[in-house]
């Protein structure tokens, strides 16, 4: 009888915990602040949305092109279905109005908030594979010679998923996407290295002559420039090399500069999670403040205590005033 009457005491005051977190987030200034992802199925994409979606204070939606985007977004995240949009952005008719007010999913209304993910992503050549191991014999015999020069890889873009078409095109179909929905604060991952034009990542999907569909540093700081146009809050994050260190590995600290200042250290990579905290950071932390900035991870050397989360970098660093001047860079960029 008493243990009987001890269970029904822990239940009800489970339900009274449950009740009183409910009433918590439904308080003003708690309710959960819906945001889109795009490109959720990617690599960076999808930690962004699993993370969001773990985050009480968000009501995250996954916006992908396709059911197989959906699918694999579903198989990384274990996210429900009803979390998920399948629209291409791209095939939306904005000028149309008359026609079609509407032509955006109704599950995506709502929202405060856009942080974009989408990138093109090259595919290596097979070709270049086996010219590559080809060579590894005679490379093998002469001295100083690493065994695979990995520069002699080509990589290409699949036909329509070009830089030009993802990275601009379908980055600006995103922003007018938020502006007609009412979205105030839109968060882009771009990249760093845009203010050099013979950055090695322009030179991907281009021929010996230069011929091609490369140039993506190019389309991404357009992209970025017709967001810092378009009047509505923006935060836009230029990452380095984007790596995933296992679990296991040391906290790193962030490090946040401006106009590519940080393509002078000697590592400029970035953990994933690292920057899809940052997004986060942004939803968060910049109030009404509009930013563009780059940023990398330092190791911690032995010893070194823990650093700072990326809330805190990151309302430092808005401190301090700084953004990147898209006025530099050569003409065209």
């Amino acid at each position: 009888m008493m243990r009987s009457i001890a269970l029904l005491l822990i239940a009800l005051a489970s339900q009274v915990q449950v009740e009183a977190f409910q009433m918590q987030m439904n308080m003003p200034g708690m309710v959960s602040k819906k945001v889109i992802v795009t490109g959720a199925a990617g690599r960076t994409g999808s930690i962004v949305f699993s993370l969001l979606n773990k985050d009480p204070r968000f009501d995250a939606v996954g916006l992908v092109r396709s059911e197989a985007s959906a699918k694999k977004l579903i198989a990384k995240t274990y996210c429900n279905l009803e979390e998920i949009v399948v629209s291409d952005v791209t095939q939306m008719e904005f000028e149309k109005e008359a026609e079609n007010p509407h032509p955006w999913p109704y599950a995506l209304d709502g929202a405060e908030a856009m942080v974009i993910c989408t990138s093109a992503v090259p595919q290596i050549s097979k070709v270049s594979i086996i010219k590559a191991m080809l060579k590894i014999p005679m490379n093998i015999l002469t001295p100083k010679k690493k065994a695979i020069n990995f520069r002699d890889l080509q990589f290409k873009y699949k036909p329509g998923q070009y830089p030009e078409m993802v990275d601009y095109v379908g980055q600006k179909k995103q922003i007018d996407l938020a502006k007609k929905m009412g979205v105030k604060h839109v968060v882009l991952v771009s990249s760093m290295g845009g203010l050099d034009k013979n950055n090695f990542l322009n030179q991907i999907g281009k021929d010996k002559n230069g011929e091609g569909h490369g140039d993506i540093l190019i389309w991404k700081r357009k992209a970025e420039r017709y967001l810092c146009l378009s009047g509505l809050q923006y935060t836009i994050l230029h990452p380095g090399g984007l790596i995933d260190p296992p679990s296991t590995s040391k906290t790193m600290e962030l490090i946040l500069d401006v106009d590519d200042k940080l393509m002078q250290n000697e590592k400029k990579s970035i953990a994933r999670t690292d920057v899809a905290n940052l997004c986060i950071a942004a939803l968060t932390e910049s109030g009404g403040q509009s930013v563009s900035f780059d940023c990398i991870g330092r190791q911690l050397d032995e010893g070194e205590e823990s650093v700072s989360s990326a809330e805190e970098t990151l309302k430092a660093f808005l401190k301090e005033g700084k953004t990147c001047d898209y006025a530099l860079g050569p003409k065209g960029m």
